[in-house]
């Protein structure tokens, strides 16, 4: 074990961290359900879904089945002059599992593609209807839309991206939504997208927001309002809506998708949701294979896939090697009968119950700065964060694995967890939060999203 990890010291970059002085803290040797095992044999509850994507837990036996079947049929094959059953399959299954209306897919390689592909896909849009000049997109502050170029320069300008600017191409930000998803909806909480949208309207092509849920720049939960108030904004200028639901899609926030916020009954609407607001391209990613094997898709509505294959240049204009990757599809297509056939809506609720329970009481903290909670997202936001040997400690101490990143303490665990496992993590996040702050170290934060 000492000579792998050695080697990885030596050898292997991990997520937001140097390559030497900051080894990867544990070998992960096997994982089920909502646990990981290490090779020194530590069991620890994978309180975060392995960056939120683990929604059924790990090595979901149907999943796992579908992979292995495939695998001995065709393992990939170009998608450029092919297609194939599962991709096809699939398809079909995304068709009815999305909200009616957007139903044109175009599969990538990862979360940060599918953005990319939205926001190729909105300009393209605009040149198919003769405004070459609208290429800019309108983002929100605090975002976070991914780490390639593109998905970088629609995240937070003043997040972790910075060092880039120069290689990131130019767009306009609005204010954070400061109403919290649990206040009444404030109206002047748009008016900074407002003074944006209509200073630049001539050059805007699509606003993009992640719905409801900022994730990996802040873990904030606004009004569902500000969607409200942006759909008919966008409509008035023509300009596309693009919602990214990567990280809050298939349930996380409680209904299907975060969009649903916006229905005409809000949070009681349950299952049968009516009368939200739709996106004219949207993203979902992650959970869209159970978190087995990395896949996305960006999804037009009929007006914006009819409009560019209408028009002079018929074709959208990207194409990844993988893309629609048979063995990626086959995951999808288990996962979403997963997602079909259990009651995942009730689950998150009771989850966001219990998270609530636990958490709530943390305020009273002295390095507490705020708590938020929705569907199965927990966050304690700390006035200053602890040192990474207290958090470390936290893990082997609760057998409970959480990654905090900045100031923000947050679970997002799989919806298989128990209320047992659930009370664990929130014990874990609270010895945290109880921990001294550490030193600041300029430049140091090796947890990250």
């Amino acid at each position: 074990m000492k000579r792998l990890l050695d080697f990885d010291s030596e050898h292997l970059w991990h997520p937001y961290a140097a390559l030497k002085n900051t080894p990867a803290r544990f070998l992960a040797k096997t994982a089920h359900g909502t646990t990981i095992e290490t090779a020194d044999g530590l069991k620890l509850i994978d309180a975060v879904s392995s960056w939120w994507c683990m929604a059924h837990g790990h090595n979901a036996p149907e999943i796992v089945e579908a992979i292995q079947k495939q695998s001995e049929k065709m393992c990939h094959v170009m998608f450029g002059g092919f297609t194939h059953e599962p991709a096809i399959e699939l398809g079909e299954k995304l068709v009815n599992f999305l909200p009616e209306g957007l139903n044109k897919i175009f599969f990538a390689d990862s979360g940060s593609i599918a953005v990319e592909c939205a926001a190729k896909m909105a300009v393209q849009y605009q040149y198919s209807l003769g405004h070459p000049e609208r290429c800019k997109l309108v983002a929100l502050k605090g975002g976070y839309h991914g780490d390639t170029a593109g998905a970088m320069a629609l995240s937070d300008p003043d997040g972790m991206h910075t060092l880039f600017r120069g290689i990131m191409p130019h767009h306009y930000f609005a204010e954070r939504p400061n109403c919290r998803f649990d206040e009444a909806w404030n109206q002047a909480d748009f008016a900074s997208m407002e003074r944006v949208v209509e200073e630049h309207k001539g050059e805007i092509a699509a606003v993009i927001c992640e719905p409801v849920f900022q994730g990996g720049n802040g873990m904030w939960l606004y009004n569902a309002g500000y969607l409200k108030s942006l759909r008919e904004l966008c409509d008035r200028y023509g300009i596309l809506l693009i919602l990214d639901e990567i990280a809050a899609g298939f349930y996380r926030t409680g209904p299907r998708f975060a969009m649903m916020h916006t229905a005409e009954n809000g949070a009681n609407a349950g299952e049968n949701r009516a009368g939200f607001i739709k996106p004219d391209i949207m993203c979902i990613g992650k959970a869209l294979t159970g978190g087995s094997i990395t896949m996305a898709a960006c999804v037009a509505s009929e007006n914006v896939a009819e409009t560019i294959t209408n028009s002079k240049i018929p074709a959208f204009m990207h194409g990844p090697t993988y893309m629609a990757n048979p063995l990626a599809c086959a995951a999808g297509i288990a996962s979403l009968s997963l997602f079909e056939s259990r009651d995942y809506a009730g689950k998150v609720a009771q989850i966001e119950k219990r998270l609530k329970q636990n958490l709530e009481p943390l305020r009273v903290l002295e390095n507490a700065a705020d708590v938020r909670v929705l569907g199965a997202i927990g966050v304690l936001e700390l006035k200053a964060k602890p040192s990474a040997e207290d958090i470390l400690r936290v893990i082997r101490e609760t057998g409970v694995w959480l990654r905090p990143f900045c100031n923000y303490v947050y679970t997002m665990p799989p919806f298989i967890t128990t209320d047992s496992e659930i009370d664990r993590i929130c014990e874990a996040i609270k010895m945290i939060g109880e921990c001294e702050p550490a030193p600041v170290v300029e430049g140091e934060d090796e947890f990250h999203e």
